[in-house]
């Protein structure tokens, strides 16, 4: 679906509104990734801990979950304020 957009914002990129739309998707694959990543160093921090600490692995697992509902949740609010600047 990005590819698309980013596609078509390219093709007709002859007014500000398209380099808008150009923006607005650049900027939902990069909260994308962004999320990807912070998701990524969470996780392996969790298994650092755990292996560190066995018997801690309840409570780390659910800081854990809750930092990786918050990361997410985010990055959806970032792509969807994207989405939303593109359509409109």
């Amino acid at each position: 679906m990005l590819t698309t957009i980013l596609l078509q914002a390219a093709a007709g990129a002859t007014s500000l509104a398209a380099f808008a739309k150009l923006g607005a998707a650049l900027g939902a694959g990069i909260a994308a990734i962004g999320a990807g990543i912070g998701i990524g160093k969470i996780g392996g921090s969790a298994v650092e801990a755990i292996a560190r600490q066995p018997e801690s692995t309840n409570d780390i697992r659910t800081n854990m979950l809750i930092a990786c509902v918050l990361v997410e949740g985010v990055a959806l609010f970032a792509i969807i304020v994207a989405v939303l600047a593109i359509v409109m």
